[in-house]
């Protein structure tokens, strides 16, 4: 039998009830899941480090780099699986040439390219600037021109021109604040604007995207700071993590709240959409929501960083503990994108009906590809780390 017919034939075999013909197929596969997970992380990187920077935690101040560094990272990587999802992604760059007000995904690759050419890239080239002049006076060979690449001909060190680039530093900052909550608010506002799908249509998800995206950025950024210091042989400050774990446990209130509340509402309105709604909740989604998110990603970091917060004496084993919930949550903002991005398209515009979605090893909208979106920056942290290393950042002389 014919492989494309043969794929159909099961996707029926395990569908139920009344479904439409064009939704035997899911139009948007694990590569949309990553997408929105990736830009969230950015997000909530780039608002971590703000804390130190704006809002003055110095306390935060070792993750501050790093949660740069990391934010750009996945930055760079943000957009790939959206591009490899299309049919033709040589022609991708045409909705930036061609932009029509109407359209979500152009108004988005303007507000991605803000973010990454105006806040992400001048933030840190105005941190690094003086360390960069340093190390092209003081490297040999090919880094030597490297670095005096990189410094864009700006070799000005004096306490003055020093000075500027905090204060020029400190200004992006502050616009990258709003910036970081429209780039992902902006992805809930893409599903949430679709009327047609009352799984996705509600005013809040702008905002729960937003909140969970706070959580995984701050989740990634502890869990990438407790990694770098166990490879750099130096010890993890517990009261760096304290401190993580905190503003953590706070964020993740306010997602499970609002997530909470989103719920409560459907249930009280109870539209014709409720019942095949909850079904699918209960079904379908059933292991990933109430288990994965719910369970695993939600209430057992909330509990576990509740009693962190409260209980003051010392914990063994307490770094282990917040690598262990800084996994978890990220497990559970994944099944919280997993449960958007597929969950919409699993009941049938009928209301009478479910299909279903089956994961590819192979291909460009497979479980492998996905993976390697999700891998890739890593890799590029890993080259920017070296490239930029955060402990070996030159000190101006005051």
């Amino acid at each position: 039998m014919n492989p494309h017919y043969q794929h159909l034939y099961d996707i029926l075999a395990h569908s139920q009830g009344y479904i439409f013909p064009n939704e035997i197929d899911l139009q948007w596969g694990i590569l949309i899941v990553v997408y929105p997970f990736i830009t969230g992380l950015v997000a909530g990187a780039f608002i971590l480090a703000s804390l130190e920077r704006v809002f003055k935690v110095k306390i935060l101040k070792p993750t501050y780099q790093i949660a740069l560094l990391t934010a750009l990272s996945f930055l760079l990587v943000a957009t790939l699986p959206l591009i490899s999802h299309l049919s033709q992604p040589q022609r991708a760059y045409e909705i930036m040439i061609t932009p029509h007000s109407s359209s979500a995904m152009a108004i988005f690759g303007f507000v991605y390219l803000w973010y990454l050419m105006v806040v992400l890239l001048l933030e840190i080239w105005f941190d690094y600037r003086h360390s960069m002049v340093v190390w092209a006076n003081e490297k040999k060979g090919v880094m030597k021109y490297v670095y005096k690449i990189l410094t864009l001909g700006v070799n000005d060190i004096s306490p003055r021109t020093l000075k500027w680039d905090r204060k020029l530093g400190y200004i992006i900052t502050v616009v990258g604040i709003p910036s970081a909550f429209i780039l992902h608010g902006y992805v809930g506002f893409i599903f949430g604007s679709i009327k047609a799908n009352p799984w996705w249509s509600t005013p809040l998800m702008p905002i729960i995207f937003l909140f969970s995206a706070m959580v995984s950025g701050i989740s990634m950024v502890m869990l990438i700071y407790m990694v770098i210091s166990w490879f750099r042989k130096k010890a993890i400050e517990v009261n760096v993590l304290d401190s993580i774990g905190k503003f953590l446990f706070f964020v993740l209130i306010l997602d499970f709240t609002l997530e909470g509340l989103d719920q409560i509402q459907r249930i009280y309105e109870a539209e014709e959409s409720f019942e095949i709604i909850k079904l699918l909740v209960s079904s379908k989604l059933y292991l990933t929501l109430f288990v994965s998110q719910g369970l695993i990603g939600t209430i057992i970091p909330l509990i576990t960083l509740a009693f962190l917060q409260f209980y003051k004496h010392q914990i063994r084993l307490k770094k282990t503990i917040y690598f262990i919930i800084g996994l978890l949550v990220l497990v559970g903002v994944y099944s919280m994108r997993w449960n958007v991005v597929i969950g919409g398209q699993l009941f049938s515009k009928s209301f009478a009906g479910f299909t279903s979605f089956k994961v590819g090893l192979i291909g460009l909208d497979g479980t492998l590809m996905a993976a390697f979106w999700i891998i890739l920056p890593f890799g590029i942290l890993a080259f920017l780390l070296w490239l930029l290393p955060p402990w070996k950042m030159v000190e101006p002389e005051e």
